[in-house]
């Protein structure tokens, strides 16, 4: 009778697998492969080889605490003779003395997550048990069966594989691009982001559930969706309350509006949810108050955020805002292989009562005085994954909007999408999930109230301010922004956004905007960078027969992105302006350093309003624009030529172009393949009016390729100040 099989080794064929699977840079001392899709192992026996007319191998593998076939986290098979679509199967590719070389195929739609591998051998009716492997499974898609198939090869460099790009902040006018390290293949962000499944509320219910759903992107969306961010009021410990996440609780913009539970200018009354059930990996804060944590603004990366969270038993890293948010969110759906990338909106709104409407109401000088629980944020972020929805009609595959900053319940949790573009774009508002708060994001309209002494309202006219501007992303293969905005909505005016509209029931936009014959924007000159003076402008025009008069108010005053209103920075009030018929009149307003320097927040921004009143006519004009302010540039030079696993020196500076001297100077410098995690260098104090401070920090490329270096700059004075700089590093 045979000698039992007795196996010595496993090679779990690191370096085939893991070029063939794209996760070579995963694969350094694990398995990890992609679903759908062969890879290999070669078994090392002690003795006699197997033998098909005497021996019996069956696979077992497993994943999850709680293995079931019936949920599909547990599969059992036989060494067969040929591969099996769709199925795990195991093979022989190659047999020599004491080794047998097989290939193993998984099923394209298998649950993600970590596996074990087993192997029953049997002998007659002896047999015995073996650990072969365990390894990770990821989404796949190369795999035309996978949910996550994305047929473009440069698609899927960028949208799985690439580590570094742009995340879209400014305004729509002034679109500002900030350098960002995703960094999914850096060492210990793959266990992290499985962490993050496992502690998610719905694996702590019921974890065998949770297992089997994770063969389903818009599942394991949904879920990356709800645990990225939880949003506190900034009164701080309380763990019971927790603002709705993006802070769009009762949010209002004047700073008298100050209540019970303070969140920076804001009152927060409504949007309180308990968030204890889940261990979610940021805490965002808006209020400029980030002394017990780190300013949403300092980050460059999302492994440091990860990494902090592990290691802090997975307490919610302090802080973040919506594009930190959707920038993690964005490192672990691409780590998971789900096809990612961060979007920007461009006055993005936040329509809490589903009536596709905002309304401001304001006092007779243009200042908002209600307290509000719905606004205009000057940019808001969210991610789009590629998937199938199997779930919905046909025509609905294709990017899918997720929000990681949700301000809504979903089924009863906090989180949003995945919603098809698409079914934005055509009104589609019952489709799943989350359509009509993603649609009001992008269309939602605009009134502007003005309350009168004897307390009668006015509708003023505001053509300044339109919702769903630049929607920007980075574009495929360079360092380029793409605009989506035809992603979402069709051309203004056109039938088809008709269409659109009266699917959604947006009556509003249906509705012939009011015109006066009168006009008003703001606009800007040049050098509008902080630590200087300039000058804006209210242009009006007049293209009617008629003389006009009226009175003009001018107004700046600093603005967080979201909207709250800071300190008044410039003002000018022209109690009697003329405009002839058929006429042109540009007002200036000078903005100065010294009015806006304590005041500016780390957005930048500036909001400039113009309220033209004509008394005859009982009319109201008003224009509004956010002005960003640029930072000083960041200088990198590289110092020598970059080889792989080859010190290497980067030289970075700065010119301070504040009117004072700066303290407290720090660059902070992040890569991935150019340098492990992050490094810091302070610079001496004080860096005086127009100097340049410079210093050189080591680098050791270890991959051969395109990377990017991330830089952030803090001061007491001028705080986060990005810039990059591509390597190309060469082979040794």
């Amino acid at each position: 009778m045979a000698e039992d099989l007795v196996l010595e080794r496993c090679d779990l064929e690191l370096e085939v697998n893991g070029c063939d699977h794209h996760t070579a840079d995963l694969c350094r001392e694990r398995l990890v492969v992609r679903r759908g899709q062969p890879f290999w192992l070669t078994l090392h026996f002690e003795g006699r080889n197997y033998e098909a007319s005497v021996d019996s191998l069956t696979f077992c593998a497993m994943t999850g605490p709680d293995p079931s076939e019936e949920t599909g986290t547990k599969a059992l098979f036989r060494l067969s003779d040929a591969m099996e679509e769709g199925a795990w199967a195991a093979v022989v590719v190659d047999q020599q003395d004491s080794t047998l070389s097989l290939q193993f195929s998984t099923p394209a739609n298998a649950p993600i997550g970590h596996y074990r591998l087993s192997l029953e051998a049997s002998t007659g009716y002896q047999g015995s048990s073996f650990m072969l492997a365990q390894f990770t499974l990821l989404f796949n898609s190369w795999c035309p069966a996978d949910a996550v198939y994305l047929n473009s090869d440069e698609e899927r460099q960028e949208y799985i594989l690439t580590q570094q790009g742009f995340i879209y902040q400014g305004s729509a006018k002034f679109i500002k691009s900030i350098p960002w390290n995703f960094g999914q293949f850096e060492d210990g962000i793959l266990d992290i982001c499985l962490m993050l499944l496992d502690v998610n509320p719905k694996f702590l219910k019921n974890a065998g559930r949770d297992c089997s759903r994770r063969s389903s992107p818009v599942y394991v969306g949904r879920v990356v969706s709800g645990m990225v961010s939880e949003c506190r009021p900034a009164s701080g410990d309380n763990g019971d309350q927790a603002l709705g996440c993006h802070g769009w609780g009762n949010l209002g913009d004047d700073e008298s509006q100050l209540g019970d539970l303070v969140f920076g200018q804001t009152r927060c009354t409504q949007m309180r949810v308990n968030c204890n059930d889940d261990q979610g990996v940021l805490l965002g804060r808006w209020d400029n108050n980030y002394g017990d944590g780190i300013s949403p603004m300092f980050w460059i990366g999302s492994v440091d955020i990860l990494r902090r969270w592990k290691e802090d038993g997975c307490q919610r890293v302090k802080y973040g805002q919506c594009w930190v948010f959707a920038a993690v969110a964005c490192t672990v759906l691409r780590c998971l292989g789900i096809p990612t990338r961060v979007v920007t909106n461009y006055n993005s709104a936040h329509d809490q009562n589903s009536n596709l409407l905002i309304e401001y109401f304001r006092n007779e000088y243009g200042e908002i005085q209600s307290d509000k629980s719905e606004m205009i944020w000057n940019f808001h972020c969210w991610v789009e994954s590629w998937m199938t929805r199997p779930d919905l009609q046909p025509g609905y595959e294709g990017w899918q909007a997720l929000d990681p900053t949700p301000q809504e319940k979903s089924e009863g949790t906090y989180c949003c999408g995945p919603v098809p573009v698409r079914a934005i774009k055509e009104g589609d508002l019952s489709t799943k999930y989350d359509a009509p708060f993603v649609f009001a994001e992008v269309n939602a309209d605009v009134v502007d109230w003005i309350r009168q002494d004897d307390g009668s309202l006015h509708k003023s006219i505001n053509h300044s301010l339109v919702v769903g501007l630049k929607i920007s992303t980075k574009s495929v293969g360079r360092d380029d922004r793409e605009d989506i905005t035809h992603n979402y909505k069709y051309p203004e005016g056109s039938p088809e956004e008709r269409e659109a509209f009266t699917r959604a029931n947006h009556l509003n936009k249906l509705v012939d905007k009011e015109e006066t014959g009168v006009a008003m924007r703001i606009r800007v000159g040049e050098g509008m960078n902080r630590g200087c003076d300039f000058d804006v402008f209210a242009h009006i025009t007049n293209s009617t027969p008629e003389e006009h008069t009226g009175r003009l108010l001018l107004c700046a005053r600093t603005v967080s992105y979201n909207g709250i209103l800071g300190p008044e920075c410039g003002t000018k009030d022209l109690l009697s302006l003329s405009l002839e018929p058929y006429s042109e009149k540009s007002i200036p307003l000078r903005i100065l350093y010294e009015k806006y320097c304590d005041c500016l927040t780390e957005s930048n921004l500036i909001k400039v309003r113009g309220l033209l009143i004509e008394p005859a006519a009982n009319s109201y004009l008003l224009a509004e624009r956010d002005i960003y302010l640029e930072n000083p540039e960041i200088k990198i030079r590289i110092l020598g030529e970059p080889k792989q696993n080859r010190k290497l020196v980067a030289e970075v500076s700065l010119r301070n172009p504040l009117t004072e001297a700066l303290s407290g100077c720090t660059f902070t410098v992040e890569g991935s393949g150019l340098i492990e995690g992050q490094k810091t260098v302070d610079a001496p104090d004080p860096v005086e009016a127009g100097e340049e401070v410079k210093m050189r920090v080591d680098l050791l490329p270890l991959y051969v390729g395109r990377h990017k270096l991330v830089v952030n700059f803090e001061s007491d004075r001028l705080k986060a100040v990005k810039g990059f700089r591509n390597v190309i590093v060469g082979p040794a």
